[in-house]
């Protein structure tokens, strides 16, 4: 009856306490409670989910399907389906996303841009009815 897309499973982790310096590409699903100093992305070929929770940091640009926020962010975010701004997210950076959630108390400090997907419709070639003499 109501058909929701199913997450992918959150196989990573880069837990509280741990830093990673340099770019991280992930499948699948992701958590973040430590801090990584570069460009966090999901891989385009599968669908992908990027959770950072409260405790987590990230100086860099963010890119996946899904991301939940509730942590800090100093880059741009781009969010290819879905962007969830959890109470304590704050952001320092661009926001484009295709659909966006954002709780009371979180924080954005640069534009909000939504991804407006274009339709490019062909429109039918009209053929006219030729006289039959």
């Amino acid at each position: 009856m109501f058909s929701k897309k199913k997450q992918p499973a959150i196989k990573s982790l880069i837990a509280h306490q741990c830093q990673i310096d340099g770019n991280f590409t992930f499948l699948d699903g992701m958590r973040l409670d430590g801090q990584v100093h570069g460009n966090l992305t999901g891989s385009m070929e599968r669908p992908s989910i990027l959770v950072i929770s409260e405790l987590a940091l990230v100086t860099g640009e963010v890119q996946a399907d899904h991301i939940i926020i509730n942590g800090t962010v100093n880059g741009p975010v781009h969010a290819r389906v879905m962007l969830e701004l959890q109470p304590k997210a704050r952001i320092t950076g661009d926001v484009v996303y295709k659909a966006l959630e954002m709780h009371q108390g979180a924080l954005v400090d640069g534009r909000l841009c939504p991804k407006v997907e274009t339709v490019s419709e062909e429109k039918p070639t009209l053929k006219l009815a030729a006289n039959n003499e």
